[in-house]
């Protein structure tokens, strides 16, 4: 297996050179063409002076440097490099040369690379590469002094313990288990690793330490809450008291008032479903812990984070990149009541789906699709990803990595995607060999992949919302803002069907849409209700940062 070589590796070139100019040439004269000659030092005694001024030897070699001249323009110098460890880069079409050497310090595990940018557009020929202005926010999590007063009664306690059950996918999985950690430390108990229910669609039997980092989560969160692997032999045959029925966005006060005499009496309570249970808006330490645990402590198991950023900087090695979340599949298209616009067949079997199956409808059932559609409640489909691409300056060199499940119809669903935007792939075209057999059928590891290699690239797009989308937002913002566009589909759509206006009208249109749209630093307070972990300006980021409380 190829292995990326080293920053400090001497770095070597090569030269493409048509059949037929091989065949008109000697061997001896092939090797003098693509070989460099090591210097002796008895080679400038051996030739002398008179052989210098001999013009047969001048023109001889004016017609080399001519011709290699011609060879570098005119060839690609990838077609002698029999093959490579990152394989989806290699079967696209090759832009045409235009380097640019940039160095990249990334991930762990790995050496670093020295990356050289193919790109026909670099950084400073197009601003879509361009990052948004973060206004000098940094991560500021300051708890208040009374918050830090509590923490060791809270840690040191060994009456109460709190088990819930997370369900869902794995970005769900780990809103709930963000929300978990905060009514824990609401309740003041210690909180078991959470139990994952097994996923109905996907089969998914994954445990915690299987996707996250167990030892990191706890070591993190040592001075908030208490992490337990399993409860202590004390409680062990204790019949937990199990509550099904927490209401929608309740207050920290309405989980004292309702859990914490029944903690205290029974020592164990089980919690499901936590789904949007916790309140939005809460006291600002208990903001503050949200992103910690959301930003900090919940990493990837070390085998995924170890190939989620390999397969990352293979993306990398060929330049900047951008990463699309593609809603496609055929559950999404079902719940959401909107249809993938690629042919009558698969309409009807949409139709079908949710005729059978009326209750996997999630969105509102008085609209029509046309309504949906045009109220912006629709993912988008690969044609209308792509034009809004190209409207925004995504250059059709530009390298794709898209996330998600396989779209319903396949290839022909992304078509418009690769005739446009030939660099297209997943984690199955970036993967050697073997290396994604571990995780076979484990959605949410795969998931796990994926967030890793979007949450890296050099810009980000969902086509619809939903909770990755939602994670690498906030993930993003937390980083610093890197650059995420957030389609405005319901002010666009209207333009997508003008087929009379002009190509130029409608990308002037639409990048003027999406002007505040591309991850700048947004306020969560302008709206009540809004996640912190979507937008953790201003309780998780401040721009005075002197410390970085953990």
């Amino acid at each position: 297996m190829a292995k990326p070589k080293n920053c400090n590796a001497k770095k070597q070139s090569y030269i493409s050179v048509p059949s037929q100019i091989i065949n008109s040439l000697s061997s001896s004269s092939l090797q003098s063409l693509l070989v460099s000659p090591k210097k002796k030092k008895s080679t400038r005694f051996s030739f002398g002076y008179n052989s210098c001024r001999s013009p047969r030897v001048w023109l001889l070699a004016l017609f080399l440097c001519g011709l290699v001249g011609m060879l570098r323009l005119g060839w690609n110098v990838d077609t002698l490099i029999p093959f490579s460890p990152y394989p989806c880069l290699l079967t696209q079409p090759k832009p045409r040369l235009g380097f640019v050497s940039s160095t990249h310090k990334v991930g762990t595990g790995d050496d670093f690379l020295m990356m050289t940018n193919n790109n026909s557009h670099s950084h400073s020929d197009s601003d879509f590469w361009e990052q948004p202005d973060g206004m000098g926010y940094r991560p500021c999590l300051d708890f208040s002094a009374e918050y830090r007063r509590a923490n060791e009664a809270i840690v040191k306690d060994r009456s109460r313990y709190l088990l819930v059950v997370v369900s869902g996918g794995m970005n769900q999985q780990r809103n709930q288990i963000v929300d978990a950690v905060v009514i824990a430390r609401i309740l003041g108990a210690a909180l078991v690793v959470p139990i994952l229910q097994v996923n109905v669609i996907w089969g998914d039997e994954s445990e915690f330490s299987d996707i996250f980092d167990f030892a990191h989560f706890k070591r993190v969160l040592a001075n908030d809450v208490r992490i337990l692997s399993s409860l202590p032999s004390t409680h062990i045959m204790t019949r937990p008291v199990e509550e099904k029925r927490t209401p929608l966005h309740v207050s920290p006060q309405w989980i004292r008032a309702r859990y914490l005499k029944r903690i205290n009496r029974e020592g164990v309570l089980l919690l499901r479903g936590l789904d949007s249970r916790l309140s939005k808006d809460l006291p600002s330490d208990l903001q503050k812990l949200r992103c910690k645990v959301a930003f900090q402590a919940l990493r990837f198991a070390p085998p995924i984070l170890e190939l989620g950023n390999k397969l990352a900087r293979r993306m990398q090695s060929k330049g900047p990149y951008i990463a699309l979340h593609l809603r496609m599949e055929k559950d999404v298209w079902v719940r959401t009541g909107c249809l993938p616009g690629l042919s009558k067949e698969y309409d009807e079997i949409i139709h079908n789906e949710r005729r059978r199956r009326p209750e996997l409808l999630t969105a509102r059932s008085n609209m029509t699709y046309h309504e949906r559609k045009l109220a912006g409640l629709c993912p988008l489909n690969a044609f209308e990803v792509t034009r809004l691409l190209k409207a925004l300056g995504a250059p059709r060199s530009a390298k794709i990595y898209w996330a998600g499940g396989q779209p319903l119809g396949g290839k022909e669903a992304l078509s418009p995607l690769t005739k446009e935007f030939p660099n297209l792939c997943n984690k199955e075209d970036l993967a050697l060999p073997g290396e994604l057999e571990a995780f076979a059928n484990k959605a949410s590891i795969m998931a796990a992949i994926d967030y890793i290699v979007s949450e890296k690239s050099d810009v980000f797009m969902p086509s619809h919302g939903g909770n990755m989308g939602h994670a690498i937002q906030g993930y993003r913002a937390y980083a610093g803002h890197k650059k995420y566009i957030t389609p405005n589909k319901r002010h666009m759509l209207p333009y997508f069907l003008n087929s009379s206006l002009p190509e130029a009208e409608f990308n002037r249109i639409i990048k003027e849409l999406h002007r505040e749209s591309l991850g700048q630093p947004e306020l969560r307070t302008g709206k009540a209700g809004r996640d912190v972990t979507k937008y953790p300006v201003p309780e998780c980021m401040c721009t005075n940062v002197q410390t970085h409380t953990i």
